[in-house]
């Protein structure tokens, strides 16, 4: 898949919902995924129900507050972190198993000017399945926060998650996750964890000595 590839069929589509793509700046060391995290690890959140008047509107007022109120961005520099699938898959095809293999990785964007995320971004089918039924993952550059959105049989749900790094409950998981025997399993997934906690278990060690 080159460039132009990805250019066309992933970036444009997020350009027109406010999020400019900032090509091969991850930072070293981000946390590969965030999953496992309970209720003693959220530090905020909202929820709406599809049938909440204004729901896409009332969405992103809500997603941007949560946003600079936890930390994921500031209100000047406005870049962050999106867990996108890796190639040119959408987050559709992920969901329905058409593309699960391949799993999704960290891309930095920024957000522009106009955006639209829980409209445009989740009927791009990168950030959710149609508008209104987003679906995504998001962190600040530091790692010091995780939001992320999901939707139900009743509506919407997103919850930001403070420092997911030192989370014993998430970490257990990722433990659990790197090896597991599972066919199925993303396995470039499991190598980045485990890559990801190795490197985790050496910075412990070296701060300890």
């Amino acid at each position: 898949m080159g460039i132009q590839e990805r250019e066309r069929k992933m970036y444009r589509p997020l350009r027109r919902a406010g999020l400019e793509v900032i090509p091969d700046a991850v930072p070293d060391g981000t946390m590969p995924i965030v999953f496992g995290y309970r209720r003693e690890d959220i530090v905020g959140g909202f929820s709406h129900r599809y049938e909440t008047p204004r729901l896409v509107e009332r969405l992103n007022e809500d997603w941007y507050d949560l946003a600079v109120s936890s930390g994921l961005f500031d209100d000047r520099r406005r870049e962050f972190l999106v867990q996108l699938p890796r190639g040119t898959h959408t987050h559709r095809a992920v969901l329905s198993g058409q593309d699960r293999r391949r799993g999704e990785a960290w891309t930095r964007v920024r957000l522009l000017d106009r955006w639209d995320i829980m409209g445009r971004g989740a009927a791009s089918a990168f950030l959710g399945v149609r508008a209104g039924h987003p679906g995504f993952g998001m962190m600040a550059l530091d790692g010091s926060v995780y939001v992320g959105c999901s939707t139900g049989e009743v509506g919407v749900d997103v919850v930001a998650v403070a420092h997911p790094g030192r989370s014993e409950n998430i970490l257990q998981y990722l433990e659990w996750y790197a090896s597991w025997d599972y066919p199925r399993a993303d396995k470039e997934s499991q190598r980045r964890v485990a890559v990801w906690l190795a490197g985790r278990a050496r910075g412990a060690r070296s701060s300890s000595g």
